[in-house]
């Protein structure tokens, strides 16, 4: 039978799956409901157990799916708008549940610890809502660039969308990088590193990128200004409707959000380098520079972000058709059970240090375990980070770019 012919028949054996996506979204009301069944009140707590314990014990019994979708297949997977709308469909929940905290926080019947916990139980939906944005932010349309800046709002990290694709996907698995831990370092060393790098890192490139078209930094083109005003607006609003008392745990929940993003940026590229070429430039990225997993169910959740490698050798390609590569490092777990980890930093190193080490046949040159050097690929000089040139892009909202050119804003 011809490749063709399998494409066409080929069915997503996860098609039906891809909506358990949307539980994220409803956690908080999930708490809520919880608490009213039982009278349990440790349940406004549900989020981080739903995250930290539920999902890794489903990995653990579904185990791991490491087949891909037949390239004939790929076009149409692409083409069908059941996925997007699977994304799409995160955002309007995302939203509805944080107007229902803000409604259970302003209300007065929680007390200080239940708050809290449905601020950590809100920071989980903030946090996915991050993985959301990044999903929708490399796509060329316009719809889901802006969608992609309205899920970010929630955290308050609307930089991400310019650092992300302009700076990371340029920089990545290099000293240089502020989002790509280095071998040795601590999940709580890179967290501050991470955080300060990553906002001078989307300053520098918006400014840069708005001198070369003759605009001021301090406008409305700017992205990571707009970005920030959607959060600016959106808490506002929540706090005129509900009172400032619910202020205090909006930021909380954004700064958990923002930590859970952070704890998968640090497991995504651990120790991974890029080596120099001759010309004093990094190789291209390849498949053996980020950390995979194929765990079922939180590639599930997680819109198959742990196929991390195809992602980053093809921004623009759909959740749907990455796939995994023999050769990409692989973790021992998926990414929830490896963010609790790395939230312990000796059972961390124990356990991805010698994996780290084999993967470089114990050459610890090899690894990322120093600072920068003194130079830093700059998005206008590095290599592309991928073959296909076609498929780097990071186009503003104001003005799609194709993939070549987006290089050089």
């Amino acid at each position: 039978m011809s490749q063709a012919a399998d494409g066409v028949r080929w069915r997503d054996p996860k098609r039906v799956w891809w909506p358990l996506a949307l539980a994220v979204p409803t956690l908080p009301w999930q708490a809520g409901a919880l608490v009213h069944l039982t009278g349990v009140t440790v349940f406004w707590w549900w989020g981080p157990f739903f995250a930290f314990a539920l999902v890794p014990l489903f990995d653990l019994v579904t185990g791991a799916d490491g087949k891909n979708p037949p390239e004939a297949a790929v076009e149409r997977l692409e083409q069908d708008r059941y996925y997007r709308w699977c994304t799409y469909l995160y955002l309007p929940l995302q939203f509805a549940s944080l107007f229902w905290a803000c409604a259970q926080w302003s209300g007065g019947g929680l007390g200080v610890v239940d708050s809290i916990g449905l601020a950590a139980t809100t920071g989980v939906v903030a946090g996915v809502a991050i993985n959301t944005a990044h999903e929708l932010g490399h796509k060329r349309e316009q719809v889901e660039r802006r969608l992609s800046r309205l899920a970010l709002a929630q955290s308050c990290y609307g930089h991400f969308y310019v650092e992300h694709n302009h700076g990371h996907h340029i920089r990545v698995a290099t000293p240089e990088d502020p989002a790509s831990s280095r071998m040795g370092e601590s999940f709580w060393a890179f967290l501050p590193r991470t955080v300060v790098g990553s906002l001078g890192s989307a300053w520098s490139l918006e400014r840069r990128r708005l001198q070369r078209r003759g605009r001021r930094t301090w406008s409305r083109h700017n992205d990571v200004l707009s970005a920030w005003a959607v959060s600016v607006a959106v808490f506002a609003a929540l706090s005129a409707v509900f009172g400032l008392v619910v202020l205090p745990y909006l930021l909380l929940q954004a700064v958990l959000g923002i930590g859970l993003l952070e704890s998968v940026n640090y497991l995504e590229h651990y120790g991974l380098l890029r080596q120099r070429r001759s010309d004093g430039r990094y190789e291209r990225v390849a498949p053996r520079h980020s950390w995979n997993s194929n765990n079922t169910v939180s590639n599930l959740f997680l819109f198959q972000l742990q196929r991390h490698s195809d992602h980053h050798a093809n921004p623009l390609r759909r959740y749907q058709t990455l796939r995994h590569f023999d050769e990409a490092p692989q973790l021992p777990a998926g990414y929830a059970a490896m963010i609790v980890l790395a939230w312990a930093p000796p059972l961390w190193r124990r356990v991805m240090d010698p994996r780290l080490l084999a993967h470089y046949d114990g050459d610890t040159s090899l690894t990322n375990n120093r600072k920068p050097s003194g130079f830093a690929p700059k998005p206008d000089q590095a290599a592309p980070t991928t073959a296909n040139v076609r498929e780097l892009a990071r186009p503003t909202v104001d003005n799609p770019r194709s993939a070549a050119t987006s290089v050089e804003q």
